[in-house]
């Protein structure tokens, strides 16, 4: 719970920071790059959690990471702040409720649709196009293909799901059947 609280105070002071400038959308390309590496090199999580690396040496490997990333300044002293404050370790959590307060910031939802075949492009735009005006808000899906759907779409916002997909509708008829 205190790692959300901290994570969503970083995150929030960064969104109001990028919207600003109206660099919401830089910041979060470069923050991706950052956590993309910090995700996939251990030895990088563990010297910033290893108590013998002192705070300068610390700030010498985020300002090297900055540099060859290509941050931004803003970025970049996030990031040093990061350090200063201890709190590199919740730099995924921060990435991630960043996301999240960027979109609702943005107008910006990510629906998970769900289908049993690909969609052509067509169909894509048709979904996000329904999307769009029942939302109201500008819709960047991420398609799934499930074939165990059988048929039908399954969109998932949030924590809200439509689901019409064939295997629901299957499994709702077996259901009253059961109960006759």
């Amino acid at each position: 719970m205190i790692n959300n609280s901290l994570a969503k105070r970083y995150a929030k002071a960064l969104v109001q920071l990028g919207s600003e400038g109206g660099l919401i959308d830089s910041f979060r390309n470069e923050l991706a790059v950052v956590d993309r590496l910090f995700s996939a090199n251990s030895e990088l999580r563990a010297a910033f959690a290893d108590p013998a690396l002192t705070q300068g040496q610390k700030k010498n490997i985020m300002k090297e990471l900055a540099d060859k990333t290509a941050c931004s300044e803003l970025v970049g002293n996030f990031l040093m702040l990061l350090v200063d404050k201890n709190r590199v370790a919740f730099l995924g959590q921060i990435v991630q409720t960043y996301e999240k307060l960027a979109d609702e910031f943005s107008g910006v939802i990510r629906p998970v649709i769900t289908t049993a075949f690909p969609l052509d492009e067509s169909q894509v735009v048709a979904i996000q196009g329904a999307l769009e005006k029942k939302t109201g808000k500008k819709v960047v899906p991420q398609m799934i293909v499930d074939a165990s759907l059988l048929g039908g779409v399954v969109t998932q916002i949030g924590d809200i799901a439509y689901d019409n997909s064939v295997k629901t509708q299957l499994k709702q008829i077996k259901d009253i059947l059961q109960k006759g």
